[in-house]
């Protein structure tokens, strides 16, 4: 079963990524709740990465280079640890299905 927008099912794959990108911000709290996560700023700033990061390259980025990309956006934060604490899931992944993103690539570097 797909999320819901406005009416309409918006299909998924096996693990309840979106087929199809979705920039919509009115996604955004559909998919964290089935996600268990109660967004906050910290949360919709990575969301807010992750979408200009995928429209920008076409892809969202690893791990790593998503906490190298995040630290020159804003050293104050200890990303790495932060990343983990709002999305205790593989941050990199996770953070990419609550954006409404499709599933990243595998574990490859980009």
């Amino acid at each position: 079963m797909g999320y819901v927008l406005n009416g309409e099912e918006l299909e998924v794959d096996d693990e309840n990524f979106l087929v199809e990108p979705n920039f919509s911000d009115d996604i955004v709290p559909i998919i964290a709740e089935a996600e268990g996560i109660t967004l906050t700023d910290q949360h919709w700033q990575v969301v807010r990465f992750m979408r200009e990061r995928y429209q920008e390259d076409g892809h969202t980025p690893n791990f790593r280079n998503m906490v190298a990309m995040l630290t020159d956006e804003d050293d104050s934060v200890d990303w790495k640890k932060v990343l983990y604490e709002l999305f205790p899931l593989q941050p990199n992944r996770q953070s990419a299905k609550v954006a409404g993103l499709p599933k990243p690539f595998g574990k490859g570097g980009y």
